[in-house]
């Protein structure tokens, strides 16, 4: 699967950032109550995503939103042809 890089170095920085806190967070919390780890390991899978995010660059929810607005465009501009203009 070929991808390119859809976010900036500062919004990178960023999720790694918050996504190493939230990280460190979960982790502690874990270790001080073990039997609630259901709850921090979800925010722990979270934060991961998030760093890896950061590292690679590329968030797929970005990439959904552009390919979205790209395929709205393109049934706009579509639609546009189709119908008749009312210029008479």
């Amino acid at each position: 699967m070929k991808f390119k890089q859809n976010i900036s170095i500062i919004n990178a920085l960023m999720r790694i950032t918050c996504g190493l806190t939230f990280l460190t967070w979960a982790a502690a919390k874990m270790v001080k109550k073990p039997w609630k780890k259901q709850s921090y390991l979800i925010v722990v899978m979270l934060s991961a995503m998030k760093i890896g995010e950061g590292i690679l660059r590329y968030c797929p929810i970005v990439d959904a939103m552009e390919n979205g607005q790209t395929l709205m465009k393109k049934e706009h501009t579509q639609e546009n042809e189709l119908l008749p203009s009312d210029s008479d």
